[in-house]
């Protein structure tokens, strides 16, 4: 589809697209929006940086009813970054219409949230904690709501909110459309559509994997201590343009941001520890191009999305493959080119080697004494080494962290 006009757009949505600068539907927008607009439930999996939330914002901000002032759509995020990245898109597709749209999450005051849904909002988007807060105190209420999307439904269960997601979804009407987009489509996921989707379109472009054409990525065996002489010069190869580089732990993150600092890097830090007024802050320098670098644990491996973000930098080696791609789908995004280094330690190559066999792109040696590493393969079921270097135990407080700052 050549553009927007082949799609049943509303005159003020239509503009509201042409404004925003979009000009060509991506592959998930092509075949979602149309499926969504006839009011159709709709499973959509495709890869980060695929467009997405235009797939389903466009339906849903089309679908209000302006001349009701309630609830009629909702949308769940896992983390706060991707609630406000949401509601920014949904506000541009609203911009010609009178349709409002408010991110309510954790992390700040209720107080605000509550005074907005009562003055009267059209469309929430929410992470589950702080719509469970809202419902439970009557300053939401949902059994208006027509169409419900659970954006990266994968993370959210993943970080345990599958209770929470249920109980948001019992206070929406039966009959409701519902939506769910997925970079992948575990059994949980699919249980899910299953208990809450009546015959929905599946619509599956491609899977969470990046293209050798858009992504080139390269890994480097190195110590630890020579990581930072490493960092330093792709950046400097890559001339100081925009990067993120993620670290495993928040002490990581704060320790390598300083690092940076001290070498007259322009930093913007993000973790777990920050405040939302930081977190805020941070994503603000970045995005506006005030910081050439973002430095941050996997916090925000969902819900950055910044176009020219040209190269992800894994500083640390994820223990999950997917978290490794999530992290580099933060680059090559709605059809650009980027770059993905990984910095592999001695003691993280078990981690490495999994990621190699779930990768599909090919991962290149970036030096050529890259070329001969070996990664061995840790044994299926053995956890002790895990446990002694704090896997575990970093998991358990990881999982707790998300459920403090949903």
């Amino acid at each position: 589809m050549e553009s927007f006009d082949g799609l049943k757009l509303s005159p003020n949505v239509r503009k509201a697209v042409s404004a925003a600068g979009y000009r060509r539907p991506f592959p998930i927008q092509e075949q979602a929006i149309g499926p969504l607009l006839e009011g159709r439930s709709l499973i959509g999996q495709a890869k980060a940086g695929s467009g997405k939330t235009l797939a389903f914002g466009i339906p849903m901000v089309q679908a209000v009813d302006e001349g009701t002032n309630r609830v009629q759509g909702l949308v769940m995020a896992p983390t706060r970054e991707l609630a406000v990245q949401i509601t920014l898109e949904l506000q541009k597709i609203a911009s010609f219409s009178q349709v409002r749209v408010l991110a309510i999450y954790g992390g700040q005051s209720i107080v605000p949230q509550a005074e907005a849904l009562r003055r009267g909002v059209h469309v929430v988007v929410g992470t589950p904690g702080r719509l469970i807060d809202h419902l439970r105190r009557g300053t939401l209420r949902l059994d208006s709501v027509r169409l419900v999307v659970l954006d990266e439904a994968d993370t959210m269960l993943d970080m345990g909110f599958i209770d929470d997601v249920e109980f948001v979804l019992g206070r929406t009407p039966q009959g409701r459309q519902m939506g769910l987009f997925s970079a992948t489509m575990p059994g949980s996921v699919v249980k899910l559509a299953d208990r809450y989707m009546a015959d929905p379109v599946k619509v599956m472009v491609d899977e969470h994997q990046p293209s050798a054409e858009a992504l080139e990525q390269f890994f480097a065996r190195v110590e630890r201590a020579q990581k930072l002489e490493l960092l330093l010069s792709i950046l400097e190869k890559e001339g100081r343009g925009s990067a993120v580089v993620f670290c495993r732990t928040r002490y990581g993150a704060i320790r390598l941001a300083r690092e940076l600092e001290k070498r007259f890097f322009s930093v913007a830090p993000l973790h777990g520890d920050l405040s939302q007024n930081q977190r805020d802050h941070s994503m603000g320098l970045f995005r506006s191009g005030k910081a050439d670098v973002l430095v941050a644990t996997d916090v925000a491996s969902r819900g950055i999305d910044v176009r020219q973000v040209g190269c992800v930098v894994n500083y640390d080696v994820p223990e999950d493959p997917t978290v490794y791609l999530h992290r580099v789908g933060r680059t090559a995004r709605a059809g650009g080119q980027g770059a993905s280094y990984t910095f592999v330690a001695p003691d993280e190559s078990a981690d490495f080697a999994r990621i190699l066999r779930a990768a599909k792109a090919p991962i290149n040696p970036l030096r050529p004494e890259d070329a001969s590493a070996v990664f061995p393969q840790r044994p299926e079921g053995d956890g002790r080494e895990r446990w002694r270097r704090g896997g575990r135990r970093r998991r358990g407080r990881g999982q707790h962290r998300w459920r403090r700052y949903r």
